[in-house]
C-alpha cells in the first residue's frame, strides 16, 4: 500500500505510543483542568498543527537535520524548554483565579493564545520530529524511501490516533474539575500548581539524554 509495509503493526504502535503519557499530555491535561474544555480543545489543535510541522519536515528530509546536527537539535530543544518555563513562571507570578476565563467567554484572542501555545510547545521540541523520523522509516519499504507520500500517511494516521486520545484527554479532564472551577481559592492553587508543571516540562526537556 503506497510502500507501506505492515500497516496494522504500525497503527499498534503508534495507539501504544499515544497511550504513553508525554509532554503534549500533560500541556493538554493541565490546561483543560485549569481552563475548561474550550482551552483543552484549543490545545490539541495547536498541539495537533505542531505535529503536522513535524510529519512534512520528515516527509520531505528536514528531520534529518536535527538528526546529524547536535548544535541544532540543541538550539531548538533549548529555545522550547525555555518558552515552558516561560509560561510557567508568568503563571506563578499571575496572582489572578485561574478559573476566571470560565466565569465569562473565551475572546478569540485568548483562544488564539492557547493555541498558539500548543503548537510551539509541539513544534519546538525535537525529540518529536527525531521520534517520527525514527518510527516512520521502519514501515516504509526500502525502495520507497525517497517519497514523501508513505511518510505522510503514517504520520497522517499517527496524527489521526493522536488527536482522538488527546481529545479524550481533554474532555475527561475538563469534566472531572467541574466542580473546582466554582471555588476561586482552588483557582489560585492551581494556577500555581499548572506554573510549576510547566515549568518542570521544560526543565525535563533540557536534563533528559537526546
Amino acid at each position: 500500500m503506497n510502500g507501506i509495509e505492515n500497516y496494522l503493526g504500525f497503527l499498534l504502535a503508534g495507539i501504544i505510543m499515544n497511550l504513553t503519557p508525554g509532554a503534549d499530555s500533560i500541556y493538554i491535561i493541565t490546561r483543560s483542568i485549569a481552563q475548561g474544555k474550550k482551552a483543552g480543545i484549543y490545545s490539541v489543535l495547536g498541539i495537533g498543527s505542531g505535529a503536522i510541522v513535524h510529519i512534512i519536515f520528515a516527509a520531505f528530509g528536514l528531520s534529518v537535520l536535527l538528526a546529524q546536527s547536535t548544535f541544532i537539535f540543541n538550539i531548538v530543544k533549548w529555545i522550547g524548554a525555555i518558552y515552558l518555563v516561560y509560561l510557567g513562571i508568568r503563571m506563578l507570578i499571575d496572582k489572578s483565579n485561574l478559573f476566571d476565563n470560565e466565569k465569562t467567554e473565551f475572546e478569540k484572542v485568548d483562544l488564539w493564545k492557547i493555541y498558539h501555545q500548543g503548537f510551539l510547545t509541539n513544534v519546538l521540541n525535537p525529540k518529536v520530529a527525531i521520534f517520527f523520523l525514527s518510527l516512520l522509516p521502519q514501515f516504509i519499504k526500502s525502495e520507497y524511501a525517497n517519497n514523501s507520500i508513505p511518510f505522510l500517511i503514517l504520520g497522517g494516521t499517527f496524527l489521526f490516533t493522536g488527536t482522538i486520545w488527546c481529545l479524550f484527554l481533554a474532555y475527561s479532564a475538563s469534566f472531572m474539575t467541574n466542580t473546582l472551577r466554582k471555588n476561586d481559592k482552588i483557582g489560585k492553587i492551581m494556577k500555581k500548581v499548572s506554573g510549576l508543571v510547566f515549568i518542570g516540562l521544560g526543565l525535563q526537556l533540557l536534563i533528559k539524554k537526546n
